[in-house]
C-alpha cells in the first residue's frame, strides 16, 4: 500500500464540477493499494499517518499531529501510485489490485482513520476526480507498508 501525504491549509476534490469532499488544515491523502496488500498493511498505515508529527510547534520543529492541530484528511484513492515504468512509454498499472479489493481495503483505511477520532472526506472510488489544494511547506510525505 503506498500514500503519498501532503500537508495543506485547504484541499478539495470534485466529481462532474461538484465538490464531494473538503478539508481546511489537514492532510490530502493520496492512496494506492495493490493486490499483495491486508488488512494489516491498513492499520498500521492509518495508525501511522493518524500520528504523523508534521506540523510546526511554537519553535517551528515539526512535532504536532493532526489531533494537536484539530486537523482533517481528505483521502482519495489513487491507483497510478502503483505505476511500472520500467518498460515503454506508457506505464503498466499491473501492480494495482483489482477494483473490489481496492476499494474495500481504501473503505477499510478510511474508516480506520475515522475511529481515530479524526474527520475525514473522501473521493468516490474509481470516479474522474479534479484535486485541489494548497501544500503548506511544501511538505509531502511518501510512505509505503512494503517498507516497514
Amino acid at each position: 500500500m503506498r500514500a503519498v501525504i501532503q500537508r495543506t491549509t485547504k484541499a478539495s476534490v470534485s466529481v462532474n464540477e461538484e465538490i464531494t469532499g473538503e478539508i481546511a488544515e489537514g492532510f490530502v491523502v493520496l492512496l494506492g493499494v495493490e493486490e499483495a496488500d491486508t488488512e494489516e498493511d491498513v492499520d498500521y498505515l492509518a495508525r501511522k499517518i493518524a500520528n504523523m508529527r508534521i506540523f510546526e510547534d511554537e519553535d517551528g520543529k515539526m512535532n504536532r499531529s493532526l489531533k494537536d492541530v484539530n486537523g482533517e484528511v481528505l483521502s482519495i484513492s489513487q491507483f497510478t501510485l502503483h505505476a511500472d515504468t520500467k518498460k515503454g512509454n506508457r506505464p503498466s498499472f499491473t501492480g494495482a489490485a483489482g477494483p473490489e479489493k481496492a476499494e474495500a481495503l481504501y473503505n477499510l483505511f478510511n474508516l480506520k482513520l475515522k475511529e481515530t477520532g479524526l474527520p475525514v472526506s473522501e473521493g468516490i472510488f474509481g470516479a474522474h476526480m479534479v484535486v485541489s489544494l494548497i501544500n503548506d511547506g511544501p511538505v509531502t510525505i511518501t510512505m509505503d507498508t512494503k517498507n516497514k
